[in-house]
């Protein structure tokens, strides 16, 4: 096959281009534009924040100058309870966003969002105080503002600012500093480092009693992490004036694998004394805290933690006033500790309910405060990716794949074990319930139609539709066909989808785009409505394919875990077995497959390409990983542990360490400013690629992050991917 000998470097969507190369480009987007922009998507549910009544909720108008109160079973309204044209005191033009105050009496309103990372952000906050319509700043001291958090009683705030934590008493328009030693890319309190916020999905530490006279939180000691670099651009899209003559640098704690991680310790800031307890938890191998809980009492705080290794998390009942530690729950693994076990824990006022995947699949367990284990809620075959909540009788509301991995059912499961599925269990459902579960929006989907929304209550009766996306439906309604199909790797039978090409006959060759993602846990294959680049492609005559190989999700947990400390080896069995499955249907051009992937994708993508024989003829790896070295402590210690544990896994896993074998045409494309898979992944992939003499394409996309987005960039990415699957395949 030919091999491409020379590097594009596109170092801004339009350097260097020619009038019919812009023009061109301009087509690319302007086709593909349908298909992958938000403004393209079906209507979400209209935005319901529950009061904590349950009977009514709060919603922004669309200008987002007011707040208008409904009535939940009639849609009716009950009257503005925010206009930013009237409030006393303070006054804002418009606002992004807000929060319910646990009582219902107040409001924290934002604007002026600054994104941090992914999850993370800063904002500018004020408290809104209903009954007397007085807007006022959170803090008068800090400008912007992170992580708000009322207190049970709804008399303070919570907040960090600069790596501090302060307390706002609103009955006194008062700020106290809870801490004072927070350094940038040293000290962080109440707030998470990056690993945190990427890898266990936290943003927030700050934990209050239920009697408000406590605030518990976690410190991040991140003094001795190393510190990572890149570099940033003037660049065209929201450009940075201050860096045209001389790049500027951007730096943060990022602890690659077997590197130091940020040193975490708890605290208990007792409100009244204004004094500070450090608690000392009793095993010395803790080297996380995913999170922290308060119980019912003010005197049991939950603390969630996990070893190094991420094979023994243990949850601890705290007493923040005495400090008394005690062990509440102890799960161990030969292989990692299901995210799920510690991102899904649901506390009751009497209990804690936990979803664990000690049986092989995932399920709800119920413990009592004291860690007597009181009930095993759900059992099967099948696994509950979410627990939603309890009602006051005591059932259960949660979300499982009891109906097979590819679909989701809302269900509910009462105290003597009686099953009522409140969704469809032959679509993709999910649910948003008011705070007492008394009634919920439920979301339902499959491959071929798009969402609508319901207002139920509890039992599963209909209050009202919320929408149907008829609109949406029509408009979309002669997209190429797509359906599910299964291929066998190896004695697995694995889930897959195909889209067609309009107008598809089984008496013609065509070429096959096989796109995937393969991460552990991961699911690309659902039942649910998906627009996106696949239907584009499809449209240019491309089958799309898509197969969740070995260590995806939803399969039970040995399906997941075969893929321990050898990431890569299974996942690439599989892609190129389906592949080769394709290139056996007597309706595709076996000389012309393609693959390609984003982030885990592009690694797998990389992974595959790199096997001798391999049946694709040309690939685009989208913000790879090219060796598990690179990438942050967590994701990459859970599933390989560190280097030095584990080193043949970690040179098998490389595709930095195959790139001789690279044999077809190859398209690399990242941001320079990806804070999560670093552009040293590409460039050392791409130096190796060098030194082998197999060189490549690439396109690089300055002061973009690992989403590449905004400015017509998403566009690009998925134009120019299908346009070099025309060029190459």
């Amino acid at each position: 096959m030919k091999i491409r000998t020379d590097i594009l470097t596109a170092l801004s969507l339009s350097a260097l281009a020619l009038p019919a190369a812009t023009s061109a480009r301009n087509a690319i987007v302007n086709d593909i534009a349908p298909y992958v922009y938000p403004a393209n998507r079906p209507e979400s549910a209209p935005e319901m924040k529950f009061m904590p009544d349950g009977l009514t909720y709060l919603a922004a108008s669309p200008d987002y100058t007011r707040i208008v109160k409904y009535d939940v079973a009639t849609g009716k309204e009950i009257e503005t309870v925010f206009n930013s044209a009237k409030t006393r005191e303070a006054s804002i033009n418009v606002f992004e966003d807000f929060s319910i105050s646990p009582d219902g009496t107040k409001l924290l309103i934002s604007l002026d969002r600054n994104m941090i990372y992914r999850r993370s952000y800063k904002a500018k906050y004020y408290v809104f105080e209903i009954k007397r319509n007085i807007l006022k700043p959170l803090s008068k001291e800090h400008s912007y503002q992170q992580i708000p958090k009322f207190s049970p009683d709804c008399r303070s705030v919570a907040f960090v600012a600069d790596n501090n934590i302060y307390i706002k008493k609103l009955d006194y328009d008062t700020e106290v500093a809870v801490t004072t030693n927070g350094v940038k890319n040293s000290i962080i309190n109440g707030a998470t480092d990056w690993t945190y916020e990427e890898e266990f999905t936290s943003v927030s530490t700050l934990a209050w009693a239920p009697d408000s006279e406590t605030l518990s939180y976690v410190s991040f000691d991140e003094t001795d992490v190393p510190l990572y670099n890149f570099a940033l651009y003037q660049g065209t899209c929201n450009p940075m004036n201050q860096y045209a003559l001389y790049p500027g640098d951007f730096s943060y704690k990022y602890p690659v694998a077997g590197e130091r991680n940020s040193i975490v310790s708890l605290h208990s800031y007792d409100i009244e004394t204004r004094k500070t307890k450090d608690i000392t938890l009793t095993d010395a191998n803790i080297e996380y805290i995913p999170r922290i809980d308060y119980a019912s009492t003010p005197e049991q705080l939950l603390v969630t933690t996990l070893n190094r290794d991420q094979n023994r998390m243990e949850i601890y009942s705290v007493n923040p006033k005495s400090t008394v530690v005690k062990s509440l729950y102890v799960e161990e693994s030969k292989e990692w500790i299901s995210p799920l076990t510690y991102e899904n824990l649901t506390i009751t006022p009497k209990s804690v309910i936990i979803n664990s995947s000690r049986s092989g699949y995932s399920h709800l367990y119920e413990y009592s405060l004291a860690g007597a284990q009181l009930r095993q809620i759900t059992s099967g075959d099948y696994d509950v990716k979410e627990c939603y909540g309890v009602d006051k009788l005591g059932s259960v509301y949660y979300q499982s794949t009891v109906s097979g991995p590819l679909n989701r059912v809302v269900s509910k499961i009462d105290v003597k074990g009686k099953v009522t599925d409140l969704s469809s269990t032959s679509m993709f459902a999910t649910a948003q319930f008011t705070p007492g579960c008394e009634s919920l929006i439920l979301t339902e989907s499959d491959i071929n139609t798009p969402p609508s929304y319901k207002l139920l209550n509890n039992t599963g009766k209909k209050i009202r539709d919320l929408g149907n996306n008829s609109d949406y439906r029509s408009r979309y309604a002669n997209l190429p066909e797509k359906k599910f199909v299964t291929a066998n790797s190896d004695g697995n039978l694995l889930n897959g989808y195909l889209i067609l090409p309009p107008g598809f006959k089984e008496t013609q060759k065509y070429p096959v785009i096989m796109w995937q993602y393969s991460g552990p846990g991961s699911q690309e294959v659902l039942n649910r409505w998906a627009l996106d680049w696949g239907y584009y492609a499809a449209r240019e005559g491309y089958i799309v394919a898509c197969f969740d190989g070995r260590g995806t999700g939803s399969r039970g947990r040995e399906f997941e875990t075969c893929v321990y400390r050898n990431l890569g080896y299974y996942e690439t069995i599989d892609q190129i077995n389906v592949a080769k499955y394709m290139a056996s249907l007597p309706y595709v051009n076996p000389e012309r497959i393609g693959i390609c992937g984003w982030s885990y994708g592009g690694y797998e993508t990389l992974m595959a390409i790199s096997v001798p024989g391999n049946p694709y003829k040309a690939a685009v790896a989208i913000a790879p990983v090219t060796d598990w070295r690179y990438y942050d402590t967590v994701y990459a210690e859970r599933y390989m542990l560190t280097p030095r544990a584990n080193e043949d896994g970690y040179n098998a896993s490389a595709p930095l360490l195959k790139t001789r074998n690279v044999d077809c045409d190859l398209l690399i494309m990242c941001g320079t400013a990806d804070d999560n898979v670093h552009i040293a992944n590409t460039m050392e992939y791409v130096s190796h690629l060098q030194a082998d003499g197999v060189l490549c394409d690439m396109l690089m996309f300055p002061n973009m992050n690992h989403s590449i987005n905004g400015c017509d960039a998403r566009a690009v990415v998925y134009g120019k991917m299908v346009d070099y699957f025309k060029k190459n395949l």
